[in-house]
Parts: structure tokens; sequence; C-alpha cells
């Protein structure tokens, strides 16, 4: 299938509709939790942010869907935005449901170039998707929230992974309709977007851990998430977690590259440093 073609576009957006999910989140199992899982679910700092953030992507997809002429695009693209406010809807039904302190903060005013609002929410959501599934993975072999909290948190997981499939065809059809050499540079155009993410990422936690006044998890919820923690598992279970969840998809399809290749790289830059640190036997 040529990138940039009309097979290609009809091809994504088609699967992008077809593996919808339908819920309502106000009718999900919520599970009841005991007074330790509901004290774990409290003690998480960034819920604030997470709904904050959600509301924001729902409102860039939305904004951005109105300035899109090809209807096939369009109506994938206005599907995303209906997912995305689901989300929110999904963090503001849990905040309320379980008592979190987690106020509704303004969103801001989103105009002017929306198209670049919505690459940098979509290599945004690249970057978050590929650290969070390290985390949901550890999250679950922890233990730190019932099962029936996770299966409800797996159905945004796997929207999300969607969305960067469906972004990531999306990206590579818009740079292959401008041209041979706009294809050819669009890996550089990926870095410039992914840096850019970095730098949101590190203000998010800023600011996150500003309107926590610096709070974080206590020492007996920490250690329930964190036994065992080390960077290298870490990156294993992202990289790993990542694969898993994108071959899943259909094979013809683009998926993000980046941030698996970056981390194949330091996971063997990781074992090559372990193997050398070994005394060899006497």
């Amino acid at each position: 299938m040529k990138i940039g073609s009309l097979e290609h576009r009809d091809a994504f957006c088609a699967h992008f509709k077809q593996t919808y999910t339908d819920y309502d989140p106000d009718t999900l199992p919520w599970p009841v939790l005991d007074e330790a899982a509901l004290a774990r679910l409290k003690s998480v700092p960034f819920w604030e942010e997470v709904f904050y953030t959600e509301r924001r992507a729902g409102a860039i997809v939305a904004a951005f869907t109105e300035t899109v002429t090809d209807p096939v695009m369009k109506e994938a693209i206005a599907l995303q935005g209906f997912e995305e406010a689901r989300h929110a809807k999904l963090i503001r039904v849990m905040i309320e449901k379980y008592g979190i302190d987690a106020a509704e903060r303004p969103l801001e005013v989103i105009d002017g170039d929306v198209e670049t609002k919505f690459k940098d929410f979509g290599f945004g959501e690249c970057m978050d998707s590929f650290l969070g599934f390290g985390v949901f993975k550890i999250a679950m072999q922890s233990q730190f929230l019932p099962k029936e909290m996770f299966a409800i948190f797996e159905t945004l997981m796997y929207e999300e992974t969607r969305h960067i499939v469906f972004f990531v065809n999306w990206m590579a059809y818009q740079q292959a309709q401008k041209g041979i050499l706009a294809r050819a540079v669009l890996p550089l155009i990926d870095f410039r977007y992914y840096m850019r993410a970095l730098g949101r990422m590190v203000g998010t936690a800023r600011r996150g851990a500003e309107l926590n006044d610096g709070k974080e998890f206590n020492a007996t919820q920490a250690s329930v998430f964190l036994d065992g923690f080390t960077f290298r598992r870490f990156l294993e279970d992202c990289y790993s977690e990542n694969r898993r969840r994108m071959d899943a998809f259909d094979a013809e399809f683009l998926k993000p590259s980046f941030l698996p290749q970056l981390a194949e790289a330091a996971l063997g830059a990781l074992r090559l440093w372990s193997f050398r640190a070994k005394p060899l036997p006497a």
C-alpha cells in the first residue's frame, strides 16, 4: 500500500471507525473500593492534570475537525474528538464517584494555527502513551488497584493506541500529499515535534508539582507501586508493552518508531554496561 495514496487514506480511516467501542462512562462497572484501594487511588497526585489534559485534547481535536475539508478524513477525526471528550468524561465520573480532590480548571481558548496544535497534541500523545504503557503494566503487576479498575482503564489504553496509529498514518499521508521531498524529511519533522512534546512534558510535570504543593505518593503507597523499580525495568516494560499493543494492528499501517528505536538503543547500551560491569570469573 503506497503511503499517501487514497487507498492508504481509506484503509487507516476505515480501520479507525471499525474499531470504535461504544460505552458510556456513567454505566461502566465501577468497583466498590476498600479503604486501602481508595487511599491509593486518591494518593495519585496528577488526576487534576489528567482531567485537564483530556478535556483540552477533546477541544483541540474538535477545533481541528472544523478545518478539515476531506470528508473521509473529517469523519474519522471527528470520531477521535468524540473519544477524547469521552475520556475526559470518564475521568470526571471517576473523580466524582470516589471523591478525588481534583478541580476542573478552565480551558485555554483553542484558536490560531489549530493544525499545528493538533500535530503537537498527536506527538505528545505518542510520547505519553509509550511511557504510559510501561506505567500501566507496572501498576497492574503491583496490584496497585483492583483488577476491575484496570479493566476500565484498559479501554482507554486501547483507544489511545488506536489514536496514535491513526495519527502517525495521518501525518505520513499529509506529508506524502505535499510531494516526495516533504515525505523524505518526515523523520526530521517528527524529531522536532517530539522535542517540543518533551519540553511540554517537563513543563506539565513542574506545573503538576506546583498544583499539588509538591505532594507526592506517601511512603506506603509508593512502596506498593515502586517495589523493585529500576529505570531499566521501566524502559523494558515501556518497550515490550508498546510492541505488544502495536502488534495487534495490521502490519500495513505505520506505527510510531522514534521512541521504540530510542528505547531499543538505550536498552542495548544498558545491557552492555551491565555485562562489562560484572567481574570476570576467577
